[in-house]
């Protein structure tokens, strides 16, 4: 029987078997690549090649070279945007990673009904960012109400209101990836570690969270990628408003993130096109210089077993 399994293998593995896989692969590929690259490939070079060009529609672009980023880069709106961005993600990204590890943490202690907890946590993030901000911005405004305010009137109650809509989300699905690497942690290191005397806390950081490193580093990528990209309840829930007066006497919107900014560029203004298509390609630099700095800054501190 061993022998006839071996000699099955090698059948599959053979030169005969493989020929015909690899000369018909290319048929196999061709579907997936048309598709991405005329779903990716040629928007995103054509996108760039808008951002250098003042245009109402595509068909009708003109060269002008860099004066849409200057404009982009001096844009009030724009660099408040940004600023303003920045600090939601860093405040998210350490409020739903701390909230979702405490929450895999404590469903991987065995307690009851943690199957139940782990579907009631994930639900959230089943439910589109469309839906959600109209939930919470009717939530909000029941509650502060009373007050005598509203969410859309608030910079404070818009930048809380939109890190709880965040974290409400996102913990869930964030729970998920840190239970499948608690679940990972070899238990004969755990078992090590309480005959040498460590106690939970002792476990926990110098056991635990070093083995989970790679959950850590895809939660925190996610996390603090999507909180950089966040549009549609940035949108419904208050439309990055009140607006704000500044000293110069321009206009901006308080709780307008970067996406929201690039939006409104985009469509409010038939002329500022080409300063919309031109924020959109510094969001993309921005956003994937970020990711690159930070997954190398994690990867580097992931203990291979």
């Amino acid at each position: 029987m061993k022998r006839r399994n071996k000699s099955a293998g090698s059948a599959l593995s053979s030169k005969l078997i493989r020929r015909p896989i690899q000369r018909c692969f290319p048929l196999f590929l061709l579907p997936t690549l048309a598709a991405f690259c005329i779903g990716f490939v040629y928007p995103f070079c054509k996108g760039v090649y808008l951002s250098f060009c003042k245009f109402t529609t595509t068909s009708n672009a003109t060269w002008i070279g860099l004066e849409n980023y200057v404009k982009a880069l001096k844009d009030a709106s724009f660099m408040h945007a940004f600023k303003y961005t920045a600090l939601v993600a860093i405040v998210s990204l350490i409020v739903i990673n701390v909230l979702a590890f405490a929450v895999a943490y404590a469903l991987t202690r065995g307690i009851k009904g943690s199957n139940i907890f782990r579907t009631v946590f994930f639900m959230p993030n089943l439910i589109g960012g469309i839906v959600l901000g109209y939930i919470w911005s009717m939530i909000f405004d029941g509650i502060l109400s009373r007050y005598g305010t509203s969410i859309v009137l608030s910079t404070t109650y818009g930048y809380w209101g939109l890190i709880i809509l965040m974290a409400w989300q996102q913990i869930g699905y964030m729970m998920i990836i840190y239970i499948a690497g608690l679940q990972s942690v070899p238990e004969d290191m755990i078992e090590a570690a309480k005959i040498d005397g460590a106690n939970g806390w002792h476990t926990l950081w110098h056991i635990t969270i070093p083995t989970v490193m790679p959950s850590i580093t895809i939660c925190t990528f996610l996390t603090l990628t999507n909180s950089f990209k966040l549009f549609d309840q940035n949108l419904v829930l208050n439309g990055g408003q009140p607006f704000v007066f500044m000293a110069d006497g321009t206009i901006i919107k308080s709780t307008e993130m970067l996406a929201l900014n690039i939006y409104n560029t985009f469509y409010l203004n038939a002329n500022s096109r080409g300063v919309g298509q031109a924020k959109a390609v510094l969001f993309f630099i921005l956003v994937a210089a970020i990711a690159l700095i930070q997954l190398s800054a994690t990867h580097k501190k992931e203990v291979q077993q």
